[in-house]
């Protein structure tokens, strides 16, 4: 798997990671909200950039000419309920593509073990598509794993781009292993690593809960 870290070169990308980082800024739902977003639309001009185009005949009002567009045929693909606003900020740039969403969260089974469960599922089928796969934080890589093995009961994409807001380098390791080996990691920015509790530090906290409010 390519791994792209975005934070290698300098970009407006680093305003918003300060932004939904900052314990003061965060407080504001919305803005965070909007910054994932905002996040999502510089990611996904990045990733236009290593899709399929083919020459499309357009007619202007003078005359006829040729604009190269985009020949993949993109489903983009989000964890709920984290995943929304980053999936959003993609829809936003890729307009035309497909949708798919999926549920996963973390509980501890019968030998007190971390686990990810998926319950739910809506996707288009997936055969010869072009799947982005967003999810703001990668940590273990444990639930983009369930996920995408989920998804592909609809079928086999034929690229697989994986984007991520934040990383954890054993998350980034262990969808080396468990990914094709020639799909693409995203990610604005890598940092030290988890704690005990499996929250990327520095990182910035629940993505989900600094997004719609504190979960039971």
């Amino acid at each position: 798997m390519k791994v792209i870290n975005l934070s290698e070169h300098n970009s407006v990308l680093n305003h918003y990671l300060k932004e939904i980082r900052s314990i003061s800024i965060q407080q504001d739902k919305m803005r965070f909200r909007r910054n994932i977003e905002r996040i999502g639309e510089v990611m996904a001009i990045e990733v236009s950039k290593a899709l399929d185009y083919a020459p499309e005949d357009v007619q202007t009002p003078m005359e006829l000419t040729q604009v190269n567009t985009i020949s993949d045929g993109i489903v983009i693909g989000s964890v709920m309920r984290a995943g929304l606003p980053l999936h959003q900020g993609f829809l936003n740039m890729f307009d035309h593509a497909e949708n798919a969403f999926l549920s996963a969260f973390r509980r501890k089974n019968e030998q007190g073990q971390l686990e990810v469960v998926s319950e739910y599922m809506a996707a288009p089928d997936l055969n010869g598509k072009t799947l982005i796969l967003v999810d703001p934080m990668l940590a273990t890589g444990l639930s983009l794993d369930i996920v995408y093995q989920a998804l592909l009961k609809n079928g086999t994409p034929k690229a697989l781009h994986i984007c991520c807001v934040i990383a954890a380098p054993e998350g980034v390791e262990n969808l080396r292993k468990a990914m094709p080996e020639e799909s693409t990691l995203w990610v604005a920015c890598i940092d030290r690593g988890t704690n005990a509790n499996k929250y990327i530090v520095p990182g910035l906290g629940d993505a989900g809960d600094l997004c719609f409010g504190n979960k039971l």
